[in-house]
């Protein structure tokens, strides 16, 4: 409570005998339980002397007209927000206008058919999010792309022997762990969700291989819902470079988290495609191109170099 908008209000009580103490509300305080009275000090057993009364003061707190919602509304302290970072992403969105990164022609929303049902769409979204881990964009599509050809379905994956799956999605990163995943994932989808993904970042976290990465671009790309801002090692990277974030993160999770605390919400759903294809064609994670970034003389990390 603001101490500036606080009055004090002293009104005079007085005890009525050890038993009694200054409680909230005036209350009485309630009587001792077996074995605690030692903390009391001892018993007598001689005659009870009558104890002087004692003049206690007791507070009062009474909220000022702010606080009680009947006057001005109570200042509220702005929120932290990088310096020039409007500036930055108008930059940025310069920079990526061509929409010539792998990201613009080989992300999760270029991998599915577009021709089949829309419960197909979705699953064949949630696949290529959990292939593209550590991968390539072209290597992720390239899988997809076989994989489509063998009919992407939880159907066909849960009747694919391990061997031709692996030899289907190899060599994305992780392989032999992601035919596990799928496998484990498709029955979990078949048996709780009628061969549809879940519409939820809780209950797709959930699911066997999917992070949080994953499961916030499946509900924008596959439900349409913006559920929180999608971090993969690009966003992570550049966020720490332009200094977006109160203080150096260490995960792509604290990174999100961060990002989100300041980050306008009608910007969630732009803001990992566009840093992706700024990371995959500028912001190089070693050796960045930063006389070619137009954000050169308003980055932390370019004018260190």
């Amino acid at each position: 409570m603001n101490a500036a908008g606080v009055r004090m209000v002293v009104t005079r009580a007085r005890s009525r005998g050890t038993g009694a103490s200054l409680q909230g509300g005036g209350e009485k305080a309630a009587p001792l339980r077996s074995g605690e009275a030692a903390a009391e000090g001892r018993k007598s057993y001689g005659p009870v002397k009558r104890q002087r009364k004692a003049r206690r003061l007791s507070v009062a707190y009474e909220a000022s007209e702010g606080e009680k919602g009947e006057g001005p509304e109570r200042l509220q302290a702005p929120s932290w927000e990088p310096q020039d970072w409007r500036r930055q992403l108008d930059n940025i969105r310069t920079m990526r206008s061509g929409k010539d990164a792998p990201v613009d022609q080989l992300g999760a929303e270029h991998c599915f058919d577009p021709s089949a049902s829309p419960k197909v769409r979705r699953y064949q979204v949630l696949l290529s999010l959990m292939l593209s881990s550590q991968t390539k964009d072209q290597v992720t599509a390239g899988a997809m792309q076989r994989l489509r050809a063998r009919g992407l379905t939880v159907d066909s994956i849960l009747q694919m022997d391990d061997s031709t799956l692996g030899a289907l999605i190899y060599p994305v990163g992780f392989w032999r762990s992601k035919v596990k995943y799928i496998k484990q994932t498709s029955e979990i989808l078949q048996q709780r969700y009628s061969g549809d993904i879940p519409a939820s970042v809780a209950e797709l976290v959930a699911l066997p291989g999917v992070g949080p990465k994953m499961a916030h671009l499946a509900m924008a790309v596959a439900w349409g819902t913006v559920s929180g801002i999608a971090v993969d090692t690009h966003v992570h990277r550049i966020a720490n470079r332009l200094r977006w974030t109160k203080k150096a993160t260490r995960s792509p999770e604290d990174t999100r988290r961060a990002l989100e605390e300041w980050l306008p919400r009608e910007l969630w759903r732009e803001i990992n495609g566009l840093l992706v294809g700024f990371g995959q064609q500028t912001c190089l994670p070693v050796h960045p191109r930063c006389q070619a970034c137009l954000n050169r003389a308003l980055c932390p990390a370019a004018r260190g170099l």
